[in-house]
């Protein structure tokens, strides 16, 4: 497919992005100590031929973390292991983003000397907890205060500039999920009755004021925020789901944000709206869609006008040099799914490329 949009350039003021097939952030659970090393460079620098990676989630505190073996951005030795990762994906030629992450109540007194998560709102929800013991049910939260906040806000700022001094080529604010950034948007989860929330305007200004200390440190051309608006995944349910989603869109385009990651399948059951047309026409910066996507539709999604660029998740894990793939039209390998969280180099690094298999 030599006229394919998916394997031309595109940019911003501040980057340069070789081609369109970018790769989703994914948990893998192989941070042993919740530090990135060899092992992790080694894959995320087979993928560089990617136009820009976001890296899997990455925790910005102790209180951030609610995975098992996941890896966090707010120590010196972890700084140390991502920039191992940094220095090989830019060795390889890539571009990659640090996915900065708080999972808030989408975790478990495990893995905080056995006190309860932290929320917008102590309210309950169904989900479930990868805990180091294997999966858990989730607990009820309890509600940060004010100053709290503050101290998190403050959380993502010190995260930033970890992942700038970690070599990273900007950030995502990852307020997808079901995690603290959306558990503060979505009234579902949201009940506070102070500056943070009620209103869409109180609810979402967690979500905008961590973006906020994202510009702070990379500038808004090197930020990306992550938003996924129908996806129920850790119980999530807002009652003005456009009007909230709108809001926050509008919100990110005044802030001059570079990269608006919209997490929306591209078809949807029928009576449900599709958002991203309507978030496309309100963001003028790069907006890139996820969830999904083949390379027929992600073709269509940019020929339509509707992405500047889209995530390929799975297909990232199985095939490396999927854009070299794309572009000859090769088979693509399919991922074992049994491997995803294994912890092992099984599953992760050991897929190979079309040019090992030749």
């Amino acid at each position: 497919m030599s006229h394919s949009k998916l394997l031309t350039p595109v940019g911003n003021a501040q980057l340069a992005f070789k081609n369109r097939v970018f790769m989703a952030p994914m948990t893998r659970g192989r941070s042993k100590d919740r530090i990135a090393d060899e092992l992790t460079a080694t894959y995320y620098a087979q993928r560089a031929s990617a136009g820009l990676i976001f890296s899997e989630g990455t925790q910005i505190s102790a209180q951030a973390i609610g995975w098992t073996n996941t890896p966090g951005i707010h120590t010196s030795e972890q700084v140390a292991g991502w920039k191992k990762v940094t220095q090989a994906v830019h060795e390889a030629g890539g571009l990659i983003f640090a996915q900065l992450w708080h999972t808030g109540r989408a975790s478990h007194p495990d893995f905080h000397n056995g006190e309860l998560p932290v929320a917008p709102s102590a309210v309950p929800f169904n989900s479930q907890a990868f805990t180091d013991e294997g999966i858990k049910p989730s607990v009820v939260p309890r509600a940060l205060t004010l100053d709290e906040i503050q101290a998190t806000l403050a959380d993502y700022e010190t995260a930033a500039r970890a992942a700038k001094a970690a070599g990273f080529d900007g950030v995502e604010v990852h307020g997808a999920n079901g995690y603290l950034p959306a558990q503060f948007l979505e009234d579902g989860s949201n009940k506070r009755t102070d500056a943070y929330g009620g209103t869409i305007e109180k609810r979402a200004r967690f979500l905008l004021e961590a973006t906020d200390a994202a510009i702070k440190v990379f500038g808004p051309e090197r930020v990306s925020v992550r938003l996924s608006p129908r996806i129920p995944y850790n119980d999530m349910g807002d009652s003005t789901l456009e009007q909230t989603y709108m809001f926050v869109v509008e919100a990110l385009e005044k802030k001059k944000v570079g990269i608006l990651h919209f997490m929306e399948p591209p078809a949807l059951p029928e009576g449900l709206k599709l958002l991203a047309p309507e978030a496309r026409k309100r963001f003028t910066g790069l907006f890139v869609v996820n969830v999904g996507y083949d390379q027929k539709t992600a073709e269509q999604a940019l020929e339509s006008g509707l992405a500047d660029a889209v995530t390929f998740g799975s297909l990232f894990i199985s095939n490396p040099d999927l854009p070299e793939r794309f572009k000859v039209g090769a088979p693509l390998a399919p991922a074992d799914q049994s491997t995803y969280y294994s912890g092992s180099e099984q599953g992760y690094i050991d897929y190979p490329a079309l040019s090992a298999q030749m």
